[in-house]
């Protein structure tokens, strides 16, 4: 029985280890946040634009060190749950991704926290990133 919950616990322990570790945070509307892996260096920005009342724009860019597949910034609530926006980025160059959204504001307060996860495909690229957000207010 011990045999079975070691073997158990050495499948299941790297990805668990994985999920425990403490990201930083990082307000994108404070500035740019940038981070390294071993594929080398990262880069996101997030600049307001302008647009009709009433509308939250945004201009995301991301320098990656490689271009991912199907590259995607998602969306989710941080301040409470509205679901997930995933925003696919364009490719400028064979590192510099560009994209272009709307935040959604919750119609009950002025206030609204985003989390911008990067993905390929399905697949979160978030494990060594900071955890990226900003506040979009009416």
């Amino acid at each position: 029985m011990t045999v079975i919950g070691t073997a158990f616990w050495a499948l299941k322990y790297p990805e668990d280890a994985e999920e425990e570790v403490a990201r930083p945070e990082c307000d994108l509307l404070a500035g740019p946040c940038n981070w390294s892996t071993p594929e080398g260096q990262w880069q996101v920005s997030l600049t307001p634009q302008a647009g009709k009342a009433g509308q939250h724009l945004y201009a995301l860019t991301v320098e990656t060190p490689n271009a991912p597949d199907r590259f995607l910034a998602v969306l989710r609530g941080r301040s409470m749950y509205m679901g997930e926006y995933p925003v696919p980025l364009k490719q400028e160059s064979a590192t510099h991704f560009q994209a272009e959204f709307e935040a959604p504001l919750c119609a009950t307060g002025s206030e609204m926290v985003w989390q911008i996860d990067l993905q390929s495909g399905q697949q979160p690229l978030g494990s060594v990133s900071p955890i990226l957000f900003f506040q979009a207010k009416m």
